[in-house]
Parts: structure tokens; sequence; C-alpha cells
């Protein structure tokens, strides 16, 4: 997963305005208790960041790619 990937999913799954403020301010404890924007900018593995952020928002696996169903979803870890 690129990091545009990782913030169009961002956009879609939460939101735009809703997303943004999440991965800026949401302290993740399973990212070393940085913000998924922080884990991103200090070199995490993108995909590893949104596994850890849908984790701790409850989402479902069915939601956690967005409305294409085609998409191809990177294995978690």
């Amino acid at each position: 997963m690129r990091n545009r990937e990782f913030w169009d999913l961002v956009d879609e799954v939460f939101g735009r305005a809703y997303g943004r403020t999440l991965a800026s301010d949401q302290v993740l404890s399973a990212l070393d208790d940085q913000t998924a924007e922080q884990a991103i900018e200090a070199g995490v593995e993108p995909r590893t960041v949104w596994h850890v952020l849908c984790d701790a928002m409850d989402v479902p696996d069915r939601r956690r790619w967005g409305h294409d169903e085609f998409r191809q979803a990177p294995p978690p870890r």
C-alpha cells in the first residue's frame, strides 16, 4: 500500500473531514503512542498503520477497503 492509497482509504472509509482529524489526533498504542499521521511520517508502512487504525476504530473487514469491491486488500501484517 502506498501513502496515497492510505489517504484515499482514510477519506473513503471515514469521510474526508473526520478521517483527516482522526489520523492526526487519535493516538494509537499499537503504534508506540503515535497518531496515524505521525507513524506515516516516521516511516511506518502505510498498510500497517491502516490496519492499526481500523482495529482501533472497530472497522469491520468488509468496510476496510472502501466501496470498490474489486480493490485488492493487502494482508494485515
